[in-house]
């Protein structure tokens, strides 16, 4: 299977979607159960309820279910507001939730609370960013005081028609849902679907093929791509391989060098993990403190490794701080929690 290809189907009656670039699965997205709680991209109507002393934040009720409101500054028990939610929650714990609402469609974002109109730093050419600038102005005209929006990287060369007609639905959208704000809490807009989410996220650039046929994942190998995907096991380039082990408190992961004796095996092994490292922690859904255990290499190559990570967490377009080495000699970052772990959402029937 050459080229980049999105199939999309259906895994235990929920709708599933699987990228697959030259015949290697780039990424997987599957709907929670309808028990999972609150998903990100959910908007509410939201209570505040208390503040959590010692956490700098508040609860907020959302009718069936709880949000939890970092930097809750001037909120008051009993004010009413719009979140978002933007993680999964954890069992047992609230959805973390923002008053920066966002409405993400396949070619822009609108944002409620950011004045303004701008254009993907990924698309470098001017004549083509006047074009968008240009129809994203015309598209907002009649939008809301405060309004704003940003155009995507996928919006590079689009229609203006096709272009402007995703700003105005979501700008339509998104007049609609921040002028409700009376009455109880409850759900506004659900969360994206994986087909939706599929269509949304993956089309920069656009797939030169789109399956939509019923049991496509058997038939194309994504079932036994993801079960491959939800070991610990990574291999990678050079013989070498990782070994990827969430924990309630972190992400272990750990590199070894292989078969490969040479004195530049470590430097090779971890740069291999570099750039696989935001591939592999997107499929398994995984997120929060991530600790690298490397192999050994000369400590003038830290420098290489730090600059090998930044460009893959760019590339990918990840949120991460990467925050340095410890006394051990360990790499840590932190990477947003933005979708549940796959592991908690694949059926051990699936492969059945």
């Amino acid at each position: 299977m050459k080229g980049r290809v999105v199939l999309l189907d259906q895994v235990a009656g929920r709708a599933a979607a699987a990228l697959m670039v030259d015949g290697h699965l780039a990424d997987v997205l599957i709907d929670a159960p309808e028990d999972a709680g609150p998903m990100p991209g959910a908007i509410y109507r939201a209570v505040a309820d208390r503040p959590m002393k010692g956490q700098g934040g508040v609860t907020v009720s959302m009718g069936t279910a709880k949000g939890f409101l970092k930097q809750a500054g001037g909120v008051s028990p009993g004010d009413k507001m719009l979140v978002q939610v933007t993680g999964p929650a954890e069992a047992g714990k609230a959805a973390p939730v923002s008053t920066k609402i966002l409405f993400k469609s396949r070619y822009a974002i609108v944002t409620p609370d950011a004045p303004g109109i701008n254009v993907s730093r990924r698309i470098r050419d001017e004549a083509e960013r006047d074009r968008l600038l240009e129809v994203a102005h015309a598209a907002m005209e009649g939008a809301p005081e405060g309004f704003g929006a940003i155009l995507r990287s996928a919006a590079e060369e689009v229609d203006d028609d096709a272009l402007e007609a995703d700003i105005a639905a979501m700008r339509d959208l998104a007049t609609a849902v921040m002028a409700d704000t009376a009455g109880a809490p409850e759900i506004l807009v659900d969360a994206p679907d994986a087909h939706h989410l599929a269509w949304r996220d993956w089309a920069d650039p656009d797939p030169d093929e789109v399956i939509d046929v019923p049991g496509c994942f058997e038939i194309h190998g994504v079932i036994e791509a993801v079960e491959a995907a939800l070991s610990a096991r990574v291999d990678l380039a050079g013989g070498a391989t990782a070994y990827v082990e969430p924990t309630r408190a972190l992400v272990a992961v750990d590199v070894n060098t292989g078969g490969d004796t040479s004195l530049a095996a470590g430097l090779k092994a971890n740069l291999a993990l570099a750039r696989a490292l935001p591939r592999v922690l997107r499929i398994k859904g995984l997120g929060g403190q991530i600790t690298l255990d490397l192999a050994p290499m000369p400590k003038k190559d830290r420098r290489v490794l730090e600059d090998a990570l930044r460009r893959a967490f760019r590339e990918d377009g990840a949120e991460v701080v990467l925050a340095g080495w410890t006394p051990l000699g360990c790499y840590e970052l932190q990477k947003k929690r933005d979708r549940p772990p796959l592991s908690g959402l694949w059926p051990a029937s699936a492969s059945a």
